[in-house]
């Protein structure tokens, strides 16, 4: 699985160390505000199992996200594959961090480096990120990464009963698009 590494933050394998503080974050209702429901310590820990066992087999997934400073397991960014029953295809970029991490640009510096690795290491064409309507947090976030949407690609997530999480909007950037990502250089990296 390769590391990637910013300027704060290292994008790394999961630990048995994160186990803890990811179902934290999957038990605050702020964080779960536009994903659903709390998970329990055991749907969490089987969502980390999950994700290690498709980064493993595809070569790309979710990595657990570090502080570099502190060290500190702060959430975790990557790409998917977008899931059969959705109505578009690709790959699809992503965050989720603790709430202590809000508000210090870390979404934007961990989803430039994503989109440098589906870029450069996987050659993808294009990534796309989709999100409720009212998640106007990771909107803003796919803004800033050189996203845009397209209104007539919103779309009801068929994997979510009717309510409020099930109207999306779908943003998109091809490759070749300047999304203004630099690193450091000081830790080895698969991406370059």
């Amino acid at each position: 699985m390769p590391e990637l590494c910013t300027d704060r933050l290292l994008l790394r394998r999961w630990r048995e160390s994160d186990l803890e503080p990811w179902a934290a974050m999957n038990a605050d209702p702020d964080v779960r505000e536009h994903l659903g429901e709390l998970l329990t310590r055991g749907q969490s820990d089987a969502a980390v199992a999950l994700m290690q066992a498709e980064f493993d087999d595809r070569g790309f997934g979710w990595w657990a996200l570090e502080a570099r400073e502190t060290g500190e397991f702060i959430g975790r960014a990557g790409l998917d594959k977008v899931d059969e029953d959705m109505p578009f295809a690709g790959v699809d970029i992503g965050w989720r961090l603790m709430r202590s991490a809000w508000g210090h640009g870390y979404a934007t510096e961990a989803a430039l480096a994503c989109l440098a690795f589906g870029f450069e290491a996987l050659g993808l064409s294009e990534i796309v990120a989709s999100t409720t309507v009212n998640n106007l947090r990771s909107q803003a976030v796919m803004r800033r990464i050189g996203m845009t949407r397209d209104p007539a690609d919103d779309f009801e997530d068929p994997s979510v009963p009717e309510g409020p999480l099930r109207q999306c909007v779908l943003y998109r950037i091809p490759s070749g698009k300047p999304t203004g990502y630099t690193t450091q250089r000081d830790t080895p990296r698969a991406d370059v």
